[in-house]
């Protein structure tokens, strides 16, 4: 697109007869580029690379790479650390002071006790020296990372990523996605967009907004590790619990009490509403891992039944959310239905 449209504009500045009498091209007709989401350390990936790096014989680098994850600084911003980068605030505990660094945004990052150790090992692993002039202000400065009389380089804390990520087992890692995968871990725990901002020196929402994008796919990814991890590990059921006091509950019956159900292989559950959808109800039938064939066409179309019963009757008692869950459930058994008949 961009070469017709360069094309064009130069035949009809070159005044050829066969250039078109207007403009054809604009940039609005120009296609956007794709934007990439940032690439993040998956938890059980985040987890070795770190042991890896907290088992490392280079402790400046890979306690440098630590304090990058812990914190989600940029490399150079990692680098530019002062000796005086830690800061207590009375009532408020202690705060990373990180420089002007890329978007010249200068910030402060509450820090843990565990970082607070990481730095003081820091401090006494650093060769003490004189000091240097600021690549920025020019001013002399005491840098947090100095080895044998010099700065700690870029090249030196890559070296040291990708012998850890070996260790590890891990392809190949660069250091931005340490500050990725801070970020994503923040946005998945609930931190707010304004929050996310300050702590990433962010100056637009937009930049921000790209770690929001990845909640689903993140969500996704976890949610499919944790169900297979706990079909694996699953325990003994608790004994003892109460059941919901209803009674005269005949053969059927159960689907016109006053409570939240749920048709389940063996049985039924009814709860109050009080205590709201059960989060585990007809999670197998959604499950990737759940298969079925011709065989249990009968209990999944009386499932069906049930569910399209359970969804008027919420309705009608305006539950609109536990309807919708059980419409959602007469789409999904449509689905697998449809699918054992053709199996």
């Amino acid at each position: 697109m961009h070469a017709v449209g360069n094309f064009l504009a130069d035949i009809t500045e070159w005044g050829w007869d066969d250039a078109p009498a207007r403009r054809l091209i604009f940039r609005t007709d120009l296609p956007r580029a794709q934007r990439f989401l940032p690439r993040y350390l998956p938890v059980d990936a985040d987890r070795k690379l770190t042991a890896a790096l907290s088992d490392s014989p280079y402790r400046l680098a890979a306690d440098a790479l630590l304090v990058q994850r812990a914190c989600g600084l940029r490399i150079g911003e990692l680098l530019d650390l002062e000796l005086d980068c830690i800061h207590e605030i009375p009532g408020q505990g202690s705060w990373l002071k990180v420089p002007l660094g890329k978007l010249d945004s200068e910030r402060m990052i509450p820090l843990d006790e565990e970082v607070l150790t990481l730095v003081d090992r820091i401090t006494a692993t650093r060769s003490p020296g004189r000091p240097m002039r600021h690549p920025r202000t020019g001013a002399p400065a005491d840098f947090l990372f100095t080895h044998h009389g010099k700065r700690l380089s870029q090249n030196a804390v890559r070296s040291e990523l990708n012998r850890a990520a070996e260790t590890a087992g891990l392809g190949h890692v660069t250091p931005h996605q340490l500050r990725h995968t801070y970020a994503t871990a923040l946005i998945n725990a609930g931190v707010s967009l304004q929050a996310l901002m300050a702590l990433l020196g962010h100056v637009s929402s937009q930049m921000s907004l790209r770690y929001a994008h990845l909640f689903d796919s993140t969500v996704r990814t976890e949610y499919e590790r944790a169900l297979n991890l706990a079909k694996s590990h699953i325990g003994p059921m608790p004994t003892g619990r109460t059941q919901l006091p209803i009674t005269d509950i005949t053969d059927g019956g159960w689907k016109d009490a006053p409570a939240i159900k749920s048709r389940l292989a063996g049985g039924y559950c009814l709860r109050a509403p009080a205590q709201g959808s059960c989060p585990y109800a007809n999670i197998c039938e959604h499950c990737p891992s759940f298969h079925t064939d011709s065989t249990h066409l009968g209990v999944l179309a009386a499932q069906r039944v049930d569910a399209h019963d359970l969804a008027e009757d919420a309705e009608n008692r305006g539950w609109i959310d536990e309807a919708k869950r059980h419409r959602t459930l007469v789409s999904r058994l449509d689905a697998l239905i449809a699918q054992s008949e053709t199996a």
